[in-house]
C-alpha cells in the first residue's frame, strides 16, 4: 500500500509532502488499519473546514484521495499524518 500526504497553508505557505511504501513492512497491518480508519472516516469537504494560516492535507491511499484541515482532524487523520511526514521519503 502506498500512502501520501501532502500538507500546504500555515503561516508561511510551505508545502511538505512525504511517501510510506508499506509493502513488506512488518508493521503493514498496522498502516493499513490506520489508513482504513482514514479513509472511513472522512466525510465532507475538508476545505471548507480550514481556518485562516491552518494546514490543509491531502491523503492518498493507493490512489483514493481525502481532504481535510487543521484544528479538524481526527485522531486517526492526525496519527497518519504525522507517521508518513516523519518515515516518509
Amino acid at each position: 500500500m502506498r500512502i501520501r500526504v501532502r500538507r500546504t497553508g500555515g503561516f508561511a505557505g510551505i508545502e511538505r509532502s512525504a511517501e510510506v511504501d508499506t509493502s513488506g513492512r512488518p508493521d503493514a497491518g498496522e498502516w493499513t488499519a490506520l489508513a482504513g480508519a482514514v479513509l472511513a472516516a472522512t466525510g465532507g469537504d475538508g476545505a471548507r473546514s480550514r481556518v485562516p494560516d491552518g494546514f490543509s492535507y491531502e491523503i492518498t491511499v493507493d490512489g483514493r484521495t481525502v481532504h481535510c484541515g487543521d484544528p479538524h482532524l481526527t485522531e486517526a487523520q492526525r496519527t497518519l499524518i504525522t507517521r508518513v511526514l516523519k518515515e516518509g521519503a
